[in-house]
């Protein structure tokens, strides 16, 4: 087998097709709501991930698994649009991962998923080649004895491990001990160690784990990060919100670019807060993917939320 290119970015994990469906509010129980208009996109956390980053110039590779149907076109024409290295297991006779995506009139999106479990990346479709070719690794753990295998594969390697997580999956302890940028959800660092307060638990993550940083971004409120020293929060910006469909996703993105980049760990939140914002001003997961100049005219000039509430 020929050695892979040595590329920015791997990225293992999910991909999924996205229904968005625009509502003026979110229907109420045992309801008959009428809509407009259902918009199919390419979406899922990694895949957004790893695509934002291509089009500002990262040079990308994407590990992942789909069905054979017309899902699966969509998504490898949408990578080679992109121009993302892809290497793609084929699950003959699965559907590929669906979402239905809800949307309210502030731009909220409620998300329904569906995914076949032939679909599970499982440890053997790797290559030890595929991701130690690369600056950084980004995982979203759901196919977690996958990812586990993949992070220790980079550790080894010297190679920086970034984890968008959301649920607590089997085994994701594990995988946890061998990611050093953990950038979770909300609730997740609640759910991890039972501790109320946020804050505390985003510390007790870092000292039970090792982890380089661990943070949890915040929707409107931004991102709170701890790195073994300073506790920072870094405020959303305020824009015009259409869909947050993806804007973990590319929050997840501007960290990246901005790792790759040396920049200090104030400016990639900053980068990253700015890139997630703006996303939000056009529907679908990649819909807002901005050039970076875009992003950096609104860290210069664009206005914050307000401070958080969030302990």
């Amino acid at each position: 087998m020929t050695k892979p290119s040595k590329v920015d970015l791997v990225g293992v994990g999910l991909n999924a097709t996205d229904t968005v469906i625009p509502l003026v509010n979110y229907p109420p129980r045992g309801s008959k709501v009428e809509y407009q208009t259902a918009t199919v996109l390419p979406g899922g956390q990694v895949a957004s991930t790893v695509v934002a980053c291509q089009r500002w110039g990262i040079k990308t590779r994407y590990v992942g698994k789909l069905g054979d149907d017309a899902a699966a076109a969509l998504h490898r024409e949408a990578f080679a649009h992109a121009g993302v290295e892809t290497h793609i297991i084929t699950a003959a006779g699965a559907a590929s991962p669906q979402s239905l995506i809800l949307v309210d009139a502030g731009g909220e999106r409620t998300v329904l998923c569906r995914r076949d479990e032939r679909l599970i990346l499982q440890p053997a479709d790797l290559n030890r080649e595929w991701i130690v070719n690369a600056r950084a690794l980004h995982v979203d753990g759901h196919d977690t004895a996958a990812a586990t295998l993949a992070a220790t594969w980079a550790r080894a390697a010297g190679i920086p491990v970034i984890a968008d997580l959301d649920e607590l999956y089997p085994g994701v302890e594990e995988l946890i001990e061998n990611i050093d940028y953990l950038i979770v959800s909300r609730d997740f660092p609640r759910r991890l160690t039972s501790e109320p307060n946020l804050e505390k638990a985003l510390q007790q993550i870092q000292r039970r784990y090792g982890c380089t940083l661990v943070a949890a971004t915040l929707g409107e409120e931004g991102v709170v990060a701890w790195d073994g020293k300073q506790l920072r929060h870094t405020p959303a910006y305020c824009v015009s919100v259409v869909d947050t469909t993806g804007a973990g996703d590319i929050f997840h993105a501007g960290f990246i670019y901005g790792l790759l980049q040396n920049w200090p760990l104030s400016r990639q939140l900053d980068f990253a807060c700015a890139a997630a914002a703006l996303n939000c001003t056009a529907v679908g997961a990649r819909g807002g993917i901005q050039p970076l100049e875009i992003i950096e005219d609104l860290m210069k000039t664009g206005s914050r939320h307000h401070a958080p509430h969030y302990v």
